[in-house]
């Protein structure tokens, strides 16, 4: 259950019966005859000829997450605090271990450029504010005032802003064009998906 759930969180879908078994270690059988077991106590829903059919109806009592409100920031613009309260516009809940590992927001998502990375349009995207990131990271980034996620490369002394979409080109950016990060994305969370007041959509 913990894994399933932990999956479901970062990625914003539930694994396949082969992810599941590889991040278990145990073979395909193993984590099928797991997950029927849970869907007769009640725990799991399955939809048969569905490859992401796993849903987590309850939790067992001694599985319970431990959630903590994150805020949904209407829309991130350069020189004004992320989280100002007048920015605020409703609550996303996230597994604490994702949500204190840093100062998190919660971002609606606009558009499909990151679809093949799991992230639709107006899912929310909960970030971890950090300036730098890494190499293949999914990013928050602010380039002339307008916010958008994309998957960050270092090139040299150049940044490629690339998209999980093959409609969408990469953003190529120099070291004088005022990029900025805002953060990491560190979980999706589908509309409907523990969420309270849902937020604007944004770019």
């Amino acid at each position: 259950m913990k894994e399933i759930r932990l999956f479901t969180n970062r990625r914003g879908f539930p694994p396949t019966m082969k992810e599941l078994a590889d991040i278990l270690g145990i073979s395909h059988a193993s984590a099928h005859g797991q997950v029927s077991q849970l869907v007769r106590k009640g725990y799991l829903k399955r939809e048969p000829r569905k490859a992401r059919g796993i849903a987590i109806v309850r939790e067992p009592e001694d599985d319970i997450p431990d959630l903590v409100a994150v805020p949904i920031v209407g829309r991130v613009a350069a020189g004004q605090p992320i989280l100002a309260e007048e920015n605020i516009v409703g609550k996303v809940l996230v597994e604490g271990g994702i949500a204190r590992a840093g100062r998190c927001f919660a971002l609606e998502v606009t558009g499909d450029s990151m679809v093949d990375a799991g992230i639709r349009e107006r899912d929310l995207v909960v970030v971890r504010q950090q300036p730098v990131a890494e190499n293949g990271d999914i990013v928050v980034a602010l380039l002339e005032d307008e916010a958008t996620v994309k998957r960050l490369y270092i090139r040299g002394e150049r940044i490629e802003l690339r998209p999980e979409n093959r409609k969408h080109r990469p953003i190529s950016v120099g070291p004088d064009d005022g990029l900025r990060i805002i953060g990491k994305v560190v979980a999706v969370r589908r509309p409907g998906s523990e969420t309270q007041t849902p937020g604007t959509a944004w770019l």
